[in-house]
């Protein structure tokens, strides 16, 4: 009888912890939509791109000056690392910040992305065709 209680016990322990958690994942989840959508809007975009799979890609990379084909390199394992990082540096650029800022939005998105997104940071236009890498979006 008391080994009944302690696995209900144990169940209903359980039970609130994953509650919690699908809690602050989903805390975080809406709090990372709402960040990119005003990121999207600063930009100039409409900031409901944000919610729209794949098409949030083409658009941010819009946002930064990339040609919208590296979509197809962030489909390629292992080189999706290495574009996901240079366009988290022009994204950083493209609203005035540095390289360091760059490596929260990787690291810390749940930070960093709030703040491009609430904080003061300005869209200044694609760093990459500042950079003279490829031309700006028409």
């Amino acid at each position: 009888m008391d080994s009944d209680l302690g696995g209900a016990a144990a169940g209903g322990a359980l039970a609130l912890f994953g509650g919690m958690f699908m809690l602050v994942w989903l805390a975080l989840v809406v709090l990372f939509i709402a960040s990119a959508w005003k990121v999207f809007a600063k930009a100039g975009q409409p900031g409901w791109a944000a919610i729209i799979p794949i098409y949030n890609i083409v658009v941010l990379l819009q946002i930064v000056g990339r040609p919208v084909w590296w979509l197809i390199l962030l489909l390629i394992p292992i080189v999706n690392f290495v574009i996901a990082i240079l366009v988290y540096i022009d994204l950083a650029k493209s609203f005035g910040q540095g390289t360091g800022f760059a490596i929260g939005l990787l690291l810390l998105a749940p930070i960093f992305w709030p703040i491009l997104g609430f904080g003061g940071a300005r869209y200044i236009g694609p760093a990459a065709a500042q950079q003279g890498h490829v031309p700006a979006p028409a």
